[in-house]
């Protein structure tokens, strides 16, 4: 039976805790922009920054605050009076004060005894309050601290008149089995709102912000894309859609508004300079992408079959995906075409996968613009009964001390032929060899009128294109007129009589340049005597 609704506040903490990311440090306009785009997703508290900690901080959090902006501003302090003050001259809502409590801290930074942590969490709380702010109090490294001591200090802070209660787990040590047995202690010794602050440092940031909330927790600390100190804190992304999503069976959600996640997720990935990993849940490039055939034949049909199903990509502002690549099957490829207005028969299709698929098990990724020009080449290629002109092997030799040797094998109108021939590099060896064949079968011969490269796609192991304009041999005619027509992409007949004979373009794509050089020729070639 599905229990009570239960509203989760969610606490946002990029630009304080997230801008302690090493290497990390956000602008003054970045920071506004940031709280803005916040505001904008529904968070119900922006922690703004640390007002004591620099004179740009503070002007910077003034900023935010003065924004007029939905959700609550909060500034970070310690049980210190002047930090307080800093948080209240900025304007803040609500002030988040901290001291640590665990005894590996005491001893080593605050020099502080549990008694003097009680004395200062007490009375500086009642400062928060006697200026009429809302006040959190946090028992920093709450999960290594002893259980007595950390409740006692809870109900210090609560009988010093503490909104809200924050658990952290400062260092990351905690597990979502322990994680909930503490917060629900806690819960059950104070009377006052339990806040959950996660960090990263196992991968458990997440799982055990959840396992808090189950105990009892009523809000959540996170940051946009984990950001934070060492491995960062609990993501938002993730804990947001795990409440909405999952947790939504034990009536628990947020109010935030989710179609904006992936947008959010973007801006501070720009704004930092740290790159989302693929492989990020729910706003990774891969978080909705199918390349196995099996999955996206799947998807195709019905998303749910091998998506969750109760989150989609639109819930959180992102698209789906179906990706090429080695696994990839017949139905990727269909629909891919028709997404980029190509129709192919079936033998073109079985072509095109086949050379989608040997891309993709070279390592190379196969984009949007790969299949594109792949697909151009096989769908404007002759069909294999009306070629008359078909490789069958081609293997070339080169080097720096070595004249470029090509040897080549191809069937020309059905009769096997074998050529081998030097160039000044390896294509014009390659290409040499196919005019030595062809023009032993074809009289005149084939002349080549126009040779182009283009990289598709970056990087040494980019897809090569190759462009190439043939001409038949004998066939220039005398007077004037030009005629012109034929293909836009996938091959270009150019006729007329001044000038020169009909010359057909056509194109070839591969990893291997020669490979494409040849392929061209020969597509051009086929479409000259067909």
């Amino acid at each position: 039976m599905r229990k009570t609704e239960r509203i989760v506040e969610v606490f946002d903490t990029t630009l304080r805790d997230g801008e302690q990311t090493p290497g990390i440090s956000f602008s003054h306009e970045q920071k506004r922009a940031i709280a803005r785009q916040l505001d904008k997703l529904g968070v119900d508290i922006i922690e703004a920054g640390f007002p004591i900690s620099s004179k740009d901080e503070r002007e910077e959090v003034q900023a935010i605050c003065s924004d007029g902006l939905s959700a609550k501003i909060c500034g970070l302090a310690r049980v210190l009076q002047k930090d307080i003050d800093a948080c209240i001259d900025c304007g803040v809502d609500l002030i988040h004060i901290f001291v640590s409590s665990s005894a590996i801290q005491r001893k080593h930074t605050t020099k502080m005894s549990e008694a003097e942590v009680k004395t200062q969490a007490y009375e500086m709380t009642r400062y928060v309050k006697e200026h009429g702010l809302a006040c959190m109090f946090s028992a920093m490294d709450a999960t290594r601290t002893r259980l007595d001591f950390l409740l006692d200090l809870f109900k210090t802070a609560e009988e010093a008149g503490a909104d809200i209660l924050n658990v952290p787990d400062t260092v990351g040590v905690s597990e979502p089995f322990a994680m909930h047995e503490l917060v629900a202690a806690v819960c059950r010794a104070v009377r006052v709102p339990v806040s959950i602050h996660c960090h990263n440092d196992f991968g458990l940031a997440v799982a055990n912000s959840l396992a808090a909330v189950k105990a009892g927790a009523s809000e959540v600390q996170v940051s946009v894309n984990g950001l934070g100190e060492r491995a960062g804190n609990a993501d938002l992304v993730e804990t947001v859609m795990s409440l909405n999503s999952i947790y939504s069976a034990y009536g628990l959600r947020t109010k935030i508004k989710t179609e904006f996640l992936f947008e959010t997720a973007k801006l501070v990935e720009r704004f930092t300079g740290i790159q989302i990993p693929a492989t990020r849940p729910l706003v990774g490039e891969n978080a909705f992408s199918h390349e196995s055939g099996i999955h996206a034949h799947g998807v195709i049909e019905k998303s749910e079959t091998f998506e969750p199903g109760i989150v989609t990509p639109e819930m959180v502002g992102h698209r789906r995906r179906i990706v090429l690549g080695k696994h990839t099957g017949r139905h990727s490829v269909v629909k891919k075409l028709s997404e980029i207005g190509l129709s192919a028969s079936r033998e073109q299709v079985d072509e095109i996968l086949e050379r989608v698929k040997e891309l993709g098990a070279s390592g190379k990724r196969v984009t949007d613009d790969d299949l594109f020009s792949i697909a151009e080449v096989v769908t404007g290629e002759v069909s294999g009964h009306e070629r008359v002109v078909t490789l069958k092997e081609l293997s070339v030799m080169t080097g720096n001390n070595l004249t470029a040797t090509a040897s080549l094998r191809a069937v020309v109108r059905g009769k096997e032929c074998t050529s081998a021939k030097m160039g000044v590099g390896p294509v014009d060896a390659a290409l040499k060899a196919v005019q030595e064949i062809i023009g032993d079968e074809i009289d005149g011969g084939i002349e080549l009128k126009e040779f182009r490269i283009e990289a598709i796609t970056g990087g040494s192991d980019a897809l090569a294109e190759v462009i190439v304009g043939v001409e038949k041999g004998g066939e220039r005619g005398e007077g004037g007129g030009k005629e012109r027509g034929g293909k836009e992409r996938g091959g270009k007949e150019r006729g007329g009589k001044e000038g020169g004979g009909r010359v057909v373009t056509a194109r070839g794509v591969r990893e291997d340049i020669v490979m494409a050089s040849v392929e061209a020729f020969i597509n051009a070639v086929n479409r000259l005597v067909q």
